[in-house]
């Protein structure tokens, strides 16, 4: 794909101390993931958010649209946005694409940082699920988003899935809301609407939806 990832200075890993860690297919990155980043900046006071593409996603049963879109539909999402660096590196890896690995990765390059991975409502729900979850709570500070979205809750919930397990105590202490509204966007249903040409203002920016529509992404072979 031509890809590569672009060296960081000493000089410039050394001056972050708040690094934000925000993963996703992006298929396409819409105005809430944007929004969810932007609050994440504002109340943690993060001095840079890395925003990951996704490679091979274990867990999402379909195939994702080419990497090298997703990633520079990325790119056109957060360009505005100065503490966001989109980083290539669960594209670049074979295999299947852990979050662990990657926050592995992370605290290793940026030692003097406090790691806080940034979800959003619908990783939320999946959390007890992830790889090695004990691990990640335990290299980083989870921050969930949503005024009424604290993951304690999803425990007790009637509709939460049985092959769920509970949170633990030791994972729930790490674990913070992020305060900001809920935003009902989804990327299944934007990928509905580009599917028949629709206008997706509102719901993407629109570089995002430029590239969309230039591409003819999402449309039926």
């Amino acid at each position: 794909m031509g890809l590569s990832l672009l060296p960081v200075t000493d000089n410039a890993k050394t001056s972050v101390q708040r690094l934000g860690v925000f993963g996703g297919a992006f298929d396409p990155p819409h105005l809430a993931h944007v929004a969810l980043v932007e609050a994440a900046i504002a109340q943690l006071q993060l001095d840079q958010v890395r925003v990951l593409p996704t490679g091979q996603a274990w867990h999402k049963p379909r195939q994702l649209s080419d990497a090298k879109h997703r990633l520079a539909m990325t790119r056109l999402a957060f360009a505005h946005v100065p503490q966001v660096v989109v980083d290539e590196r669960e594209i670049l890896r074979t295999g299947p694409s852990y979050t662990v690995d990657t926050l592995r990765e992370l605290q290793a390059e940026y030692p003097q940082a406090q790691l806080y991975l940034l979800l959003g409502d619908d990783q939320r729900r999946a959390l007890p699920a992830w790889h090695q979850i004990g691990e990640i709570g335990r290299i980083a500070i989870i921050c969930a988003a949503g005024r009424d979205m604290a993951v304690r809750a999803w425990n007790e919930r009637s509709d939460a899935p049985d092959s769920l397990p509970p949170i633990s105590d030791t994972l729930q202490a790490r674990i913070r809301p992020l305060d900001m509204p809920l935003m009902p966007h989804s990327a299944t249903d934007i990928r509905v609407l580009a599917a028949t040409e629709q206008a997706l203002t509102g719901l993407v920016s629109p570089a995002v939806e430029r590239y969309i529509h230039e591409h003819h992404l999402y449309r039926p072979h």
